[in-house]
């Protein structure tokens, strides 16, 4: 009886034996159950914080049309219009990150990556609210330094786990430092 067999290298080659064939149809609907598990999976996990930004956006839109553009900003702000397409990058590398530290969870301890990650998170929701929800640019701007203390923490922890993970959050804390100094100068000035 012919059969497949897999060596290490993924090649398939075929050899007599005694064993039963392999079933390639099973094969494929387990790869497919995997994929699409994967799949599933990775959505969930660029969803969480894509709905992070959803959900802090709505609770304080109405002040960024009154308040925010009443009070006096520095002049290196980029205009508004840049926050929306920036942020939803950054959470999509968020989720795909954290996609890709969940991915090792048989194989490392993540427990401190998972609590850094969702600490970050809820102090990323808490700056909105914080900022233009309560006018609080000073309260904001403790939040944010904290916020990029715990970011900066979660790379060093996600690199220990995955580089790949660590480094997609690169550019999330260079824009955090970006807006530190915006929260910094908003705080001086007004």
């Amino acid at each position: 009886m012919v059969t497949a067999k897999q060596t290490y290298t993924h090649t398939v080659y075929f050899t007599y034996t005694n064993e039963k064939p392999l079933n390639l149809v099973k094969v494929k609907k387990e790869m497919t159950k995997k994929t699409l598990t994967k799949l599933v999976a990775l959505l969930g996990f660029i969803l969480l914080p894509q709905m992070v930004g959803i959900g802090s956006g709505l609770l304080t839109a109405s002040s960024i049309a009154s308040w925010y553009s009443q009070i006096i900003k520095p002049s290196f702000t980029p205009p508004s219009f840049v926050f929306g397409p920036i942020w939803t990058v950054l959470y999509l590398l968020m989720g795909i990150s954290s996609y890709l530290i969940w991915q090792k969870r048989n194989k490392h301890t993540i427990s401190t990556s998972k609590v850094l990650y969702i600490s970050q998170l809820i102090l990323n929701f808490a700056w909105s609210i914080l900022f233009f929800g309560f006018h609080n640019p000073f309260i904001a701007f403790v939040d944010i330094v904290l916020l990029w203390g715990l970011i900066v923490s979660m790379i060093y922890a996600f690199y220990k786990v995955d580089k790949k993970a660590a480094f997609l959050q690169f550019p999330y804390a260079l824009w955090v430092s970006y807006a530190s100094v915006l929260n910094l100068y908003i705080v001086i000035l007004n």
